[in-house]
Formats: structure tokens, C-alpha cells, sequence
């Protein structure tokens, strides 16, 4: 009787998924990253709001979507381990953080000073430019973001062993979505309260974005050792 030859099985060895598995993993991954990293309230989050109330939703999106650039570009950066751009922005990080929180002083003093206009300005061009590049570079100015994705992406157990840079992409469009995605829903949201709200409490909203965003600043400008 001829007997059948088993191959040996290997323990320990895992079925991986298939390309595209592994590529929506990652989409979906990053989606979830996008949102934590942009959902707590911070001086953007503030940013985004001010303008949405100022400018209605399109400004706020536009500033959402310079943040959401900036955050996938931080991601890429983890992803793709580009130790020299790293080695730049925690090397020069007293000079971002001195220059963000002179910004945020500036922009928290400018937001408490004007009076919001009963209904929304549509920004001209030039001003949804400076709305996103402001975002951006608000963004950029804090390398601490660049320590969180890094953290984010060595906790999924994502390596260069384990995934490619390619496939690592997923995982940055998924953060740029999911940050984009937080934004049109604040800036949706704050469009819907504004409907709601009469000038005093436009008022008290616009001075206390101001001193929270001015708050920033000083926070930001203390942290520099």
C-alpha cells in the first residue's frame, strides 16, 4: 500500500491575507489614526472653528485640509523612516515651537480683537490659500506629532521587515482621510451652531477662541528648554 507523505507543518506560522486585505487593514488603520491624532481640542481644532464661524465652511475646511496634509505628511515620514527629515525637525524643534507660539500669540490677539460678523464672509482666494498654508505650517511647527506617528506605527507592529513602504502608503491616505474627515465634521457641526447662535454669543465665543489660542502660545512658548 503506497502511504501518503504529510508535509510538516510549521508552528507558529500565521495565514497572511492577501494584498488587498492587508492594503484596506491599512486604510482602515489609518483612518482611525487620522481621527485620534486631529480630534483632541487644541489650537487648530480652535483655528478651524474661528474660521468656520467667521468665513463659514469653506474656511474651516480649507485650514482642516492644510492640517490634513501636514498630518499625512508626518505619516509618510514615519512610514517610510526618513531619518534625515526626522533628525531636522526634533534637532531644530526649540526654533518650530518659538515660531508656532509667536504665531499663536499673534493669531489668538487678532481673533479676540475683531467682532464677528453676523453672517459668514466668503474668503477670497488669496485668503483660502493663507487659511490652509497658515494650517500647514501651524501644524508642522510641532514635531511632537512626528513622535506620535512614529509611536502609532511601531505599536502596529509595522516594520520594513513586515511591510513594504508601498503598502505602508495605505496606511498615510488612511491618516490624511480620516484627519480630513474630522474636520469637515467640526466645520459641519460649528455651521450648524452658528445658524443657531445671535451676535452676543458670537461675540463670547470669538474672545474666548482668542485667549484659549493666545493660552497656546504661551504654553507652547514655555515648553522650549
Amino acid at each position: 500500500m503506497r502511504q501518503l507523505i504529510e508535509k510538516p507543518k510549521i508552528p507558529g506560522r500565521k495565514k497572511k491575507g492577501t494584498l488587498v486585505e492587508i492594503e484596506a487593514e491599512l486604510l482602515f488603520k489609518g483612518l482611525l489614526v487620522g481621527i485620534s491624532i486631529a480630534a483632541p481640542v487644541g489650537p487648530i481644532g480652535l483655528l478651524c472653528i474661528r474660521r468656520t464661524l467667521t468665513h463659514g465652511i469653506i474656511g474651516g475646511m480649507v485650514s482642516g485640509l492644510g492640517t490634513a496634509l501636514a498630518d499625512a505628511l508626518y505619516g509618510c515620514v514615519a512610514v517610510l523612516g526618513v531619518s534625515l527629515v526626522t533628525a531636522f525637525l526634533l534637532g531644530n524643534q526649540v526654533y518650530l515651537k518659538v515660531l508656532g507660539g509667536i504665531f499663536l500669540l499673534y493669531l489668538g490677539y487678532s481673533t479676540y480683537r475683531n467682532q464677528p460678523a453676523q453672517n459668514p464672509l466668503p474668503p477670497a482666494e488669496t485668503g483660502l490659500l493663507s487659511f490652509g498654508g497658515t494650517a500647514f505650517l501651524l501644524t508642522l511647527a510641532n514635531p511632537q506629532t512626528l513622535l506620535s506617528f512614529s509611536a502609532l506605527y511601531a505599536g502596529m507592529g509595522m516594520s520594513k521587515e513586515n511591510h513594504s513602504p508601498e503598502t505602508g502608503l495605505w496606511l498615510v491616505a488612511g491618516i490624511f482621510l480620516g484627519s480630513l474627515a474630522w474636520w469637515l465634521i467640526l466645520s459641519s457641526l460649528t455651521t450648524i451652531l452658528r445658524s443657531q447662535m445671535d451676535r452676543k454669543w458670537l461675540v463670547l465665543i470669538q474672545r474666548v477662541s482668542g485667549i484659549l489660542i493666545a493660552g497656546f502660545g504661551i504654553s507652547c512658548l514655555f515648553s522650549v528648554r
